[in-house]
């Protein structure tokens, strides 16, 4: 069964709106990636150290059942809005599920980053609905996860 979580994005404040958001709510980060961390990839611009510093991916557990997750934007890759900076994440438990829900909540939508593997192990993709919703689905096949 697919459960869906807030994914919030920030334009490099994401590691101190989430220590903020754990002084409140309480809690550790599981999982605290920057993108200095990533691998190289094909056609991808040189970082600076402040790129390189920025949260790739941060989560925060709320409860058992709720997961706050960030991240900062990629400056000259991403666009970042206000108002248009949050996305809805479901994760799923197989990748079935995950071909399912993509291909019926993008109909009619506009594809960001099709379904496929990451690096990090994942099934993975984004798009925005007709809507105008932001959305990504991810499926971490237990045997290809590394640990959060």
């Amino acid at each position: 069964m697919a459960t869906i979580n807030a994914y919030l994005t920030f334009d490099g404040t994401c590691e101190e709106a989430f220590n903020f958001y754990k002084s409140v709510f309480g809690g550790d980060f599981p999982m605290v990636g920057r993108f200095g961390d990533m691998p190289p990839q094909e056609g991808m611009p040189a970082m600076s150290d402040d790129v390189k510093n920025r949260i790739m991916h941060m989560t925060l557990p709320i409860s058992a059942e709720t997961i706050l997750m960030g991240s900062d934007t990629m400056p000259g890759i991403h666009d970042h809005k206000i108002g248009n900076n949050i996305s809805l994440s479901i994760n799923t438990d197989s990748k079935e599920e995950a071909d399912r829900i993509f291909n019926g909540l993008s109909e009619g939508g506009v594809v960001t980053m099709p379904l496929a593997d990451t690096f990090w192990g994942a099934y993975f993709g984004m798009w925005t609905d007709k809507f105008g919703i932001n959305w990504m689905v991810n499926y971490d096949d237990p045997s290809k996860v590394q640990a959060h």
